[in-house]
């Protein structure tokens, strides 16, 4: 894992525990890479709650309560199951803040209007949740390590 990786996921650690909030992460195109940065984090059990990796739509319908028909509307990759990933990750954990990921990694399973590489993000609290859509370049290890890099950058933000 990358050191900037790692010194993303401190700072999202220290933010968390300045404020006394426990993170849940749902994860699907990055397989847990998320929860592992975090984790990699001494002192994580303060502030991380769990980690969903829900790869296939089935789990993420039962494990996260993604309504099927969405997906079958929208694809699984969508801002909009973006959001659900992270407000189910809330409604099944006692975390206070979540991130969700759910993407196209290559190098196969683009789609009209999503190309490989194709990334949907949420980041979900009590109050409110907040999405994006972000197109990354290069192999399925390089999409899948910026997702994570992001994936953390946004965590800040939301945070702050």
């Amino acid at each position: 894992m990358s050191t900037d990786i790692l010194e993303l996921a401190a700072q999202v650690g220290r933010a968390l525990h300045a404020r006394g909030l426990l993170l849940a992460t749902a994860e699907s195109c990055t397989g847990g890479g998320v929860a592992c940065a975090v984790t990699e984090i001494a002192g994580s059990t303060g502030w991380f709650e769990c980690g969903f990796v829900t790869y296939s739509n089935a789990s993420k319908t039962e494990l996260l309560d993604v309504p099927a028909a969405l997906m079958a509307q929208l694809g699984s990759v969508s801002e909009e199951v973006a959001a659900a990933m992270a407000t189910g990750a809330l409604a099944s954990s006692n975390a206070h803040i979540a991130v969700s990921t759910t993407g196209i990694a290559g190098p196969s399973g683009a789609v009209p209007g999503k190309p490989v590489g194709t990334v949907c993000f949420g980041w979900a609290n009590a109050d409110s949740v907040h999405t994006e859509r972000l197109v990354f370049a290069g192999d399925r290890a390089a999409v899948r390590e910026q997702t994570v890099r992001h994936a953390l950058q946004g965590l800040l933000r939301f945070i702050e």
